[in-house]
């Protein structure tokens, strides 16, 4: 899906990350620091992965963010993640960010959405095959 003006609906799923925003994640606007988002939409990518391979696995590229909506302290935000491809090496995981604007009658906003690549490596970080994992959901 591109980042092109679409609706977009609430997932129905269980997100993989919930998280109140809190003061100390704001910037100098008040609003929420993307780099905040970006550290918990990669969290977010990781478990998503994790349930494709079970080892280790290292974030190499974070691509198609965008930041559709601000997010305010107090909004509980739901990360929903979804596998887009499984290659022989690597995980590519669709992240979309919803924010529940807790202050103002509890309104659904889709703020934020990334593709997220993930590469399975062994010890030494060297690539390897990703090996089924989980094979949940």
């Amino acid at each position: 899906m591109s980042h092109e003006e679409t609706e977009h609906t609430l997932p129905s799923g269980c997100p993989s990350i919930r998280r109140v925003m809190m003061p100390r994640d704001t910037n100098a606007f008040g609003t929420i620091f993307g780099g905040v988002l970006l550290a918990e939409i990669d969290l977010a990518a990781a478990i998503e992965a994790n349930r494709r391979h079970s080892g280790r696995l290292v974030t190499v590229a974070m691509d198609t963010i965008v930041f559709r909506e601000p997010v305010y302290v107090g909004d509980l935000v739901s990360f929903f993640t979804k596998t887009l491809r499984i290659g022989t090496t690597s995980v590519r995981v669709r992240v979309d960010v919803w924010a529940e604007r807790r202050f103002s009658r509890g309104e659904d906003v889709f703020v934020t959405e990334a593709e997220v690549t993930m590469v399975a490596v062994d010890q030494e970080g060297r690539k390897v095959e990703i090996d089924g994992g989980r094979a949940k959901g």
